[in-house]
């Protein structure tokens, strides 16, 4: 009867078994370890401090809190130790309500108020202010930090509007120049000055016609020229900051000329808005990830051909428009897309990736109540600490679900991959192989044919290097969502939750460490950053 039982409970077990099953791949990664790609900043991890009040609000939610720039605590000791950890993270103050806010200096005639919610305004809101007090004190925390600084001037000061969402008029800089005057004389360090936000092409609610902008631009520069005409390091001027139009930023590019922007910032939602219920489908579809190399194509493209003194920022992403999409964006499977795009930025030429926001939202990579980190924070300073800043080409025999970066491993030897596998049933087991760069092409993933890669004559081995001293292990950091739930909002690193310690600190964030001679897999819906410290790449030395 006991044995009877026993089959009985086998038998009705077997589905549960059997979808649990995996199927297995086996496929070949070749990466070019002789030339560099492309290159990214030393600092290319970045993330935005917006404006947004607490009572910003869409789909029947407000997911600000008190994260503005006006109010945030920047007393919060996670706040302090979360930057710190970059060692330094890149931060840009900016968003929507950047080209409504007053500088509370000496010549401003206005009131200082704060934004209010007001019918007819851009944004639903009134203009607001940045009192000198709170200015001193965030740059008194960006320097306790080490942060490096980019801040989003208004450029909509002094215009008005001409016919429906369209602006006219030259910029009114008065404000502007006495602030940034203010900023100079305190010895405020700022990276970068970025000129307006999402003003271009159609815009977002205004827009500038690109001659325009194009001619405030080169009155900005002469206003950064001469403010900072003593100073050893003058900061880098950006713009436009919006939504990439081929026709406008082409222009930009010929009305402004060499020697005027140095960076062409641009701002990518590609997932659809906050509520859209194909969030999660698409964050899992290969193709619909594939859709936004064609904006970093055609920019890359553009610079080259009309502005080779600039390069590209990815000045503001946050995969969903609107705040965001709750127990999407702050969940583990948002780390799918973020890192695919980070990845896929680099490979096109971008040099630094703003990720909107670093807290506020249901997109920030820290808790708006809480200042506890989101899945996406520990993706992001992972790849602050192991991609260095030439990227490597790649070839794979991959399936699309199976995303592949390489990069020359962050200041040590060697180089680290990032595997972000997006299948639902499929566990890949691959062979890294370091090929000669004549044959793999230069930008893209190529999904190539088994029988290629085994007519490769002249692949070699990975390792490259025969010294018996050098260690032979990889580092493998693999992350997965807590109990199997892909919005969970824990992430695992080899199996252990990540969260802030006992003792309030950021955690370490361990490799394992395996035999360089034993199969290198990824399972299913998971995602592995791989270092391989012995990978020999000229183009890393």
């Amino acid at each position: 009867m006991e044995c009877y039982l026993s089959l009985v409970v086998f038998l009705i077990s077997l589905p549960a078994v059997f979808a649990q099953v995996q199927d297995t791949a086996y496929s070949n990664i070749i990466v070019d370890g002789a030339r560099a790609a492309a290159k990214i900043d030393q600092n290319y991890i970045c993330a935005t401090l917006d404006w947004w009040p607490h009572d910003k609000c869409n789909y029947n939610q407000c997911p600000w809190g008190y994260a503005s720039i006006i109010n945030l605590n920047l007393s919060h000791p996670i706040l302090f130790k979360a930057i710190k950890a970059f060692k330094p993270l890149r931060i840009r103050i900016g968003g929507s309500l950047q080209d409504r806010v007053l500088y509370d200096v000496e010549s401003l005639k206005d009131p200082c108020h704060p934004f209010q919610k007001r019918k007819g305004g851009l944004f639903g809101f009134s203009r607001g202010c940045l009192h000198l007090t709170k200015w001193d004190e965030l740059n008194l925390f960006f320097s306790k930090t080490g942060a490096i600084v980019t801040f989003g001037l208004n450029a909509l000061h002094g215009r008005h509007l001409i016919y429906k969402s369209t602006w006219g008029g030259d910029w009114d800089s008065g404000n502007a120049y006495d602030f940034m005057k203010y900023t100079v004389l305190k010895g405020y360090q700022i990276d970068s000055w970025e000129f307006g936000n999402e003003l271009c092409g159609n815009g977002v609610g205004a827009r500038v016609s690109p001659e325009q902008y194009g001619k405030d631009l080169i009155n900005l520069r002469r206003i950064i020229n001469e403010l900072y005409e003593k100073s050893e390091i003058k900061p880098t001027l950006i713009a436009p900051g919006g939504f990439y139009d081929q026709k406008w930023f082409t222009k930009l590019l010929q009305v402004t000329g060499s020697g005027v922007v140095n960076i062409i910032s641009h701002h990518l939602y590609n997932l659809g808005a906050g509520d859209d219920p194909r969030l999660v489908s698409r964050i899992l579809s290969p193709h619909y990830l594939n859709k936004t190399a064609t904006t970093f194509i055609d920019l890359d493209q553009n610079l080259k051909q009309h502005g080779p003194w600039a390069s590209a920022w990815v000045g503001e992403s946050g995969g969903a428009y609107n705040s965001g999409g709750r127990n999407v964006s702050d969940t583990y499977i948002d780390s799918f897309w973020y890192l695919d795009q980070l990845g896929m930025a680099a490979v096109y030429n971008s040099k630094v990736y703003c990720r909107q926001s670093l807290i506020g939202g249901n997109y920030g990579l820290l808790d708006k109540d809480t200042f506890l980190p989101n899945p996406d924070y520990y993706s992001a300073l992972l790849w602050n600490q192991l991609m260095g800043e030439n990227v490597l080409s790649v070839m794979t025999n991959a399936s699309p679900f199976l995303r592949i970066y390489a990069h020359c491993a962050k200041e040590r030897a060697g180089i680290t991959l990032l595997l972000i596998n997006i299948s639902n049933q499929t566990e890949f087991i691959l062979k890294i192989e370091n090929g000669l760069s004549e044959l793999v092409n230069p930008k893209t993933t190529i999904h190539i044919q088994s029988s290629f890669i085994r007519g490769i004559k002249r692949s070699v081995s990975w390792v490259g290097r025969k010294t018996s001293d050098e260690p032979l292990y990889r580092e493998e950091y693999l992350l997965t969502p807590a109990n199997g739930q892909l919005r969970s909002k824990t992430m695992l690193l080899n199996g252990t939750p990540l969260g802030i310690t006992k003792d309030g600190n950021i955690p370490n964030l361990e490799p394992t460490l395996a035999d360089v001679n034993s199969p290198l897999s990824i399972i299913s819906r998971s995602i592995k950053f791989v270092v391989l410290p012995n990978f020999d790449a000229p183009a890393c030395a």
